[in-house]
């Protein structure tokens, strides 16, 4: 039997596990990460879940910037301001919310070769493209989206996607805006069912320097993503066209967090330098001292156990905070 020479490189490359046109990779590097993924909520389950403190901007760089905008926020925001009501998470929050998430491929179908990844969450009905095929980010003038602009491109057998285009939205949904001027970087790892996903946030706006976190699905054929309804209604009685804030100084809220839980007020006010273990040995005595026993969300791994008033002693009143 003859075997021509394109046909002999052709099965020479796929021994050796090369694929595409230009032998662009190893075909063994290049993940499946289709399927249905149930989120798991072992990591910060109170903030993801019900919604985090009011003032908790812990464990997060912010800047002077954002600590103040956040400081203005008021939670009637969302009942008040239609336009708030049904605002759907951005690409990079959207991981971190109740997020059950389907993924599929896109195939070529003359070369067989994979043009995205599609990702679908049902919160807010939020679809998301992943291009698979090398194109490039558009010009800086192009319009921004909830999801984004995102590429992908393989580092072994993990995933590095990159989003930019995204619209101002928020890092944490209590107040912590994100600006339209960050990138987002991801890293897809998956080990057997278990899908990982790393997010590495710059946004020169907002924080003094990336912010990274981490989140985990496990893979579950017999899931049912549905579709999201979400209406805009006036939920509570106020004057046409006004937006609920708290003026510089005015918020009566900010020192719950840090009363709740006996933590150091200057702790929970964010900031790079809060983060890291070295500020336990400049960190000051909390105004309060923490309880005896847990009273808050002591048990919070899924939405329905995720209780406020979950301890053993049930939920206590700060001290500072108003009657």
């Amino acid at each position: 039997m003859k075997i021509g020479a394109k046909t002999t490189i052709s099965v020479l490359a796929l021994a050796a596990g090369l694929t595409g046109p230009g032998l662009s990779g190893p075909l063994f590097a290049q993940t499946d990460f289709t399927g249905e993924w149930a989120p798991a909520y072992h990591e910060d389950g109170p903030e993801r879940l019900p919604g985090p403190e009011l003032g908790d901007y812990m464990g997060i760089p912010i800047n002077d910037n954002a600590r103040q905008q956040a400081d203005s926020y008021d939670a009637d925001r969302i009942s008040v301001v239609t336009e708030y009501q049904c605002r759907p998470h951005s690409a990079d929050y959207g991981m971190r919310g109740l997020g059950d998430l389907r993924v599929t491929r896109e195939i070529d179908p003359k070369t067989q070769e994979m043009i995205a990844f599609h990702t679908y969450m049902p919160a807010w009905g939020s679809e998301r493209t992943i291009y698979m095929d090398g194109r490039p980010h558009p010009g800086k003038y192009a319009a921004h989206t909830w999801q984004g602009f995102s590429t992908g491109v393989w580092d072994g057998n993990m995933l590095v996607v990159t989003t930019t285009h995204l619209k101002a939205n928020y890092l944490r949904r209590n107040g912590i805006a994100s600006s339209d001027q960050r990138t987002l970087t991801e890293y897809w790892t998956r080990h057997r069912n278990y899908l990982t996903v790393v997010e590495y946030v710059d946004d020169p706006v907002m924080l003094t320097e990336p912010l990274v976190r981490s989140q985990n699905w496990t893979l579950d054929p017999g899931q049912e993503t549905r579709i999201m309804y979400c209406e805009y209604v006036p939920e509570v009685p106020h004057e046409t066209g006004a937006v609920p804030n708290h003026l510089p100084g005015t918020n009566p809220f900010l020192h719950e967090v840090a009363d709740w839980y006996g933590i150091p007020y200057e702790a929970v006010r964010g900031g790079a330098k809060t983060i890291y273990p070295e500020y336990k040995l400049t960190m000051t005595k909390p105004e309060n001292p923490p309880p005896a026993r847990c009273e808050r969300f002591c048990v919070c791994s899924v939405l329905l156990d995720c209780n406020l008033h979950g301890g053993a002693l049930g939920g206590a009143v700060p001290p500072n905070s108003p009657k």
